[in-house]
């Protein structure tokens, strides 16, 4: 893996093998004892903290009745993203990183508990669960950013890729996975126990931690302190096309279609009347989606920008299909499909956005990552909850939709005209029929080429340039020593 200078990270090139693992590696990073033991935590973790934030989403629906209120606790919870965002992401770069998980997650953990008591004991009022919400999201803005990096110092290089792709699977399958449980839980027992089940869940992902063996960390470089570090991340994100536009894909997707625990809950409360068990049922489903999601991203050969707007197209497609469907059964159907493509959108997406920044540089790119996300879903939760309460739950399924899919055609042709691209029809013995090549080879054969990184391939037009002139100047030099003989 090269390291970028001090100077300037966004001109080195980035290593990263792209192509497809034979099955026997599917999952080739949890041969690494850290990883396994990263994996574990990870998914406990993430499991139990959408326990928590799904228990807390019914439990202000159980204190309030008003599904747009519901909104408002994602808002909270999320906006101190967007204000501390990017300084977590300076600390990222410079600081222990595991050291800073442990610290935070002991932190959450403790608000987390009491948080789960006072709704064991009756006494929780929306003030002050809105309190300890702000509090754990004040913290957790230091976590996602050390968390979303870390996994470079576990595995290195060669596992880099299976790994960032199996951590993106873990926390979009605990996003499916944690309401189903906390559906359960809250019906079996009540929204208070099921918030202490991430209490205990931070103290077991402390434990891992610390237990790791610290002689097979690959330290990466520490981002040294100097002024400006913000500017230059925001600078190296828009220069990169597969940063900036992964970013404004997500974004839109996370404000729309990423408070679906809302709109599912405004589903099971208002259009299906199931309550909390009908809310477990879909998010389980859901749930199923995005484990067979998880999967197939382990096993994607490639990725590109096209991956990522194609993926939105689908998960739009999906969304829209689950407002419109007049039959409860497929609407469960439907559910499964969500999950899938969700899962497989925001895995490409986040791949793409880790393998396309440098190690010195990376923390801040994944804390402008973790901003976007979060920072959509405080802008979305309570919009949706709005809309789903004004104009009901039915039509904000197909606006969540609707929009991501509607945005990613835009960028599509955006991305084509800027890159004067069309789509050609390739004969069957290159095994495309269909192929985006740039529109002066349209009439050509050609097979297109994955790029990882545009900066990686700088440096053969220069290679070209260099032989040209090198060439250029033997002939000149061949014809004068003509002239004078």
């Amino acid at each position: 893996m090269s390291i970028p200078s001090e100077a300037s990270p966004a001109t080195v090139p980035i290593s990263a093998v792209m192509q497809r693992p034979l099955w026997r590696d599917t999952f080739s990073s949890l041969r690494l004892h850290n990883y396994r033991l990263y994996v574990i935590a990870q998914f406990i973790a993430y499991t139990a903290a959408w326990v928590q934030r799904i228990a807390v989403d019914w439990l202000v629906l159980e204190l309030t009745g008003n599904v747009a209120l519901v909104g408002l606790t994602i808002a909270i919870q999320f906006t101190p993203t967007i204000i501390l965002g990017a300084y977590a992401g300076v600390i990222a770069d410079r600081f222990d990183k595991r050291a800073t998980l442990m610290l935070a997650q002991s932190i959450i953990g403790l608000l987390s508990l009491s948080l789960a008591i006072i709704t064991i004991m009756g006494v929780a009022q929306l003030w002050l669960v809105y309190l300890l919400v702000l509090l754990m999201g004040i913290i957790q803005v230091f976590d996602n950013p050390a968390r979303a990096v870390f996994v470079n110092e576990l595995v290195g290089p060669r596992h880099l890729r299976n790994a960032i792709s199996l951590n993106a699977s873990i926390f979009h399958s605990g996003a499916f996975l944690g309401p189903a449980i906390s559906g359960a839980l809250i019906v079996a027992a009540g929204s208070g126990w099921a918030i202490g089940i991430n209490a205990v869940a931070v103290v077991i992902g402390v434990i891992i931690l610390a237990s790791m063996r610290k002689n097979e960390l690959l330290i990466a470089p520490r981002a040294p302190e100097s002024k400006g570090q913000i500017r230059e991340a925001m600078r190296y994100i828009r220069a990169k096309p597969t940063l900036f536009w992964t970013m404004i894909m997500v974004f839109v997707v996370a404000v729309f279609g990423m408070p679906m625990p809302t709109l599912l809950a405004a589903m099971a409360n208002t259009v299906y009347d199931t309550g909390a068990s009908g809310y477990g049922l879909y998010n389980s489903l859901a749930a199923i989606g995005a484990l067979l999601g998880a999967l197939a991203s382990a096993r994607r050969a490639s990725l590109r920008l096209r991956t990522i707007i194609f993926g939105a197209v689908l998960y739009g497609a999906m969304m829209m299909l689950a407002g419109i469907v007049p039959v409860y059964g497929l609407f469960l159907g439907v559910l499964i499909g969500v999950g899938l493509s969700r899962l497989l959108l925001m895995t490409a997406a986040e791949t793409m956005v880790q393998l396309s920044s440098n190690l010195v540089i990376r923390g801040r790119v994944m804390a402008f990552w973790v901003m976007v996300i979060l920072g959509g879903q405080a802008i979305g939760g309570p919009l949706m909850g709005t809309i789903a309460e004004l104009w009901g739950a039915k039509l904000a399924f197909v606006i969540a939709g609707g929009v991501p899919a509607a945005v990613a055609i835009g960028i599509a042709i955006v991305l084509s005209r800027s890159g004067r691209l069309t789509v050609t029809v390739a004969p069957r013995r290159t095994g495309r029929w269909v192929a985006i090549v740039p529109k002066h080879q349209s009439r050509a054969i050609t097979e297109p080429i994955t790029i990882v990184d545009a900066e990686a391939m700088q440096p053969e037009p220069r290679k070209i340039k260099l032989r040209k002139l090198r060439s250029s100047l033997l002939r000149s030099s061949a014809k004068r020593r003509r002239e004078r003989k």
